[in-house]
Formats: C-alpha cells, structure tokens, sequence
C-alpha cells in the first residue's frame, strides 16, 4: 500500500468510517468533506467520462480548475455509470460497504436507481443515508431541481440581506450549500452517535431541503412574525435584529473598511466612552437601542477622520470589538491566521504546492489532516472496487469494457 493510501482514514477523530457520496456540485459533497478532514474514508462516485460538474466550477490555471482541488481532497475518486443495471449493481455493493450512503439525486432518480431509503435500508439496515434535495423527500416537489441559491431565497436569509430601497443580495459564495453540507455532517455524526449507543438501531433517513439549515440558523424571525406580526426586512450591515446595538461597517480615512460590533451592553457603553458620549445616557439596553443611530453616526465620522491602523489601535485599548473587513490577499498575510495555522501548503499533482484551508475545526488530541487535493477522475477505481469492494480482476475488467467504471 502506498503512502497515500495509508493516510486516508489514519488521522482524525473519524478513523473507519466508511462514506460513499452519490452526490454532486457542492451540498453532498461538502458534508462529505467534513468527515474526510477528520479521516474517514469518502468514496465519491462520478459518472465515467465526465465526471462532477464540481470538476469544471470556479477559476482555473493552466486548465486546471481550481475549486475541485479544495471540494475533492481526501476523496477517493471512483467512476460508475448507474444507468446501466451492472453499474446499479456494484452501486449497491458500495452501499453494503458503507457505513454512510450521502445522495443528492432527485427522488425519482434515486428510486428507479435503488439509492432511496427503502432500498439503502434493505441493503444495509445499519446504513445513515443521508438525502438531500431541492425541497425535501416529504414534500409535494421532492422531484424538483434545486440548487443553493433557491434554498437562500427561501430560508428568509436572502429578504434581510442588502440595504433599505435595494435589492435583497445573495452572499458571496454558496452559502446554502455550504450551511447545508454542515448540517448534514452534524446530523450524520448524530444519527451514528445513536448507532453506537442503542443496540436496536434500525438505520436512520436524515431529510434535508436546501433552504432549511439558513432557515433554523435565523432564530427569531419565526417568533417574531408569529407573536408581533411584523416582517423584519433588510437592514445594511446593522442587521434587523440585532444582538445589541452597534453593528455596522464603516471607512476609515484611508479607505479601508472596518466593522464594529457588539453583544453586550457594556460593549456599547465602551463605543459611548470612545466617541465622548455620556455613559449614564446608554446605560441600559433601552436606552442603547433608542440612541443606536447617534452610536452609528458618531462611529461613522469617528472612523472617517482617522486611518484604519489608528481605528484599531484605538478599538483595542477602548475594548471596542471591530476588525479589518479582511480580502483573501489579506487573509494570506494576516498573522492570526498564520498562528492559528488555518492554512496549509499540499503537493498537488498538476499545480505543484498550493495552499488551501487547513483541517477546521482543530482536534489537539487527534487532528485531521489535508493528504491529498481533489483526485483524478477514477483515480482509486482500482483501490475501491478491487481492494476495498474485493471485485476480481475479471470482473473489473468487464465492467471497465463495457465503459461501466
């Protein structure tokens, strides 16, 4: 076994555990990454030829895509065509391999292929299986296309992101995907912390729609709308309800952005100092929520006549909590960054070293580690399917001839 393959699996809190990943672009396959960060082994299954639509996202160097490099690594890459029954089969040999089936197809397509709950469950009665979609299984558009961005729209996110008078505004990367690949990990984990405990554990089917992780993240706007019948709508950088009353953004002298926020009320008593304000008039929450837009003016000329790295030298003696609005380029040189060794540099094998984020959150005891940036395509054909699934050479040979890996 080479040093690659003794890696997988070796580091982390995951060790052992067995994923395969019928799943594309970025929701699926991000859950998927959380756990081969902390070292189980992720089998992600692409059609032959093609691949990933992952594969082709996002800027490229040299015609090498870039984003599939982070979206792939610590996978082994498999193909398979499931539109042939030979194809299906061996799809199923996965599934009894797997201790986690993730699936992303459209319930039609995942019933006539035999990846839906019932047929998972009949092949593997331990199996997680984790289904995510456009709308969820359960709903009268289960067979619905979806993608991130619809499920922001939906969550309610999309309605309170932006400024007064303007149009709602999407953040800037996929952020329903992403929000959605977390809660899918989070639930995986869950669902086999049970297996481990309850002796008559039966599977278990976790049902997720791509708006609902932004949804259940956004705590009060349900409440709200239900007991005082209002809408909160978009707010700018101050948010519509807020944690307490200073949040906003704002330009130094020298151009440079910097937001200030706070959480508590003495944290907005020490933006009151700063600014010469009278203390005893933001004393309390009230008070602070009634002077908020005095608070947000004082900040905004405050910033305006200094320059950022007076800004922040200022803040920090005042105990006034802000920070730089930080680009990648300044992320690349920041110190606390550095410290915290959120970046890494990985060997990859068509652009040589790259740097990337490292294995988030940190385990001190038992850390994840990056191996590998995302796979060739088919690359472990023959590690999974001859080693790991124990096909002959016979077998994988007809299945390569007849274009099925």
């Amino acid at each position: 076994m080479t040093f690659e393959q003794q890696q997988t699996g070796g580091r982390g809190q995951l060790r052992g555990l067995k994923v395969v990943e019928f799943a594309h672009v970025v929701a699926g396959p991000l859950a998927g990454s959380m756990l081969a960060d902390q070292g189980a082994d992720v089998v992600h299954v692409e059609p032959p030829g093609v691949g990933d639509a992952a594969r082709a996202m996002g800027p490229s160097k040299d015609g090498h895509p870039l984003w599939f490099k982070v979206a792939g690594r610590n996978k082994r890459s498999v193909t398979l065509d499931l539109r042939q029954e030979s194809g299906r089969q061996v799809a199923q040999r996965l599934v009894a391999w797997a201790d986690v089936v993730i699936v992303t197809l459209r319930q039609g397509r995942l019933r006539a292929w035999g990846l839906d709950w019932e047929s998972v469950h009949q092949i593997n009665p331990k199996a997680v299986l984790l289904q995510i979609s456009g709308f969820g299984a359960t709903s009268s558009r289960a067979d619905e296309p979806g993608f991130g961005k619809v499920g922001e729209a939906r969550s309610g996110v999309v309605h309170l992101t932006g400024f007064p008078d303007t149009p709602p505004v999407h953040t800037g990367f996929s952020h329903g995907d992403a929000v959605t690949g977390l809660m899918g990990a989070y639930a995986i984990l869950a669902a086999l912390h049970r297996r481990d405990h309850d002796p008559d554990f039966d599977g278990e089917w976790i049902d997720l729609a791509l708006f609902e992780p932004l949804f259940r993240l956004v705590e009060w706007q349900v409440i709200v709308h239900d007991q005082l019948g209002s809408t909160p709508g978009r707010s700018g950088n101050q948010l519509a309800v807020a944690p307490a009353a200073v949040i906003n953004t704002y330009r130094s002298k020298d151009g440079e952005w910097i937001t200030v926020t706070s959480a508590t009320p003495r944290s907005v008593r020490n933006v009151a100092k700063l600014l010469g304000f009278d203390e005893a008039e933001f004393a309390t929450v009230p008070q602070q929520f009634a002077g908020r837009a005095r608070l947000d003016d004082g900040l905004r000329a405050w910033v305006a006549e200094r320059t950022a790295a007076a800004c922040l030298e200022a803040f920090t003696r005042a105990e006034v909590v802000a920070s730089p609005v930080l680009s990648a380029a300044d992320i690349a040189e920041d110190p606390v960054y550095a410290e915290r060794e959120d970046i890494v540099t990985i060997d990859d094998a068509d652009l040589g070293p790259v740097r990337m984020q490292s294995v988030i959150p940190h385990f001190h005891q038992r850390p994840g580690v990056v191996w590998r940036t995302g796979p060739a395509l088919g690359q472990d054909n023959h590690l999974v399917y001859r080693d790991w699934l124990g096909l002959d050479e016979e077998e994988l040979t007809d299945l390569e001839k007849h274009g099925v890996v």
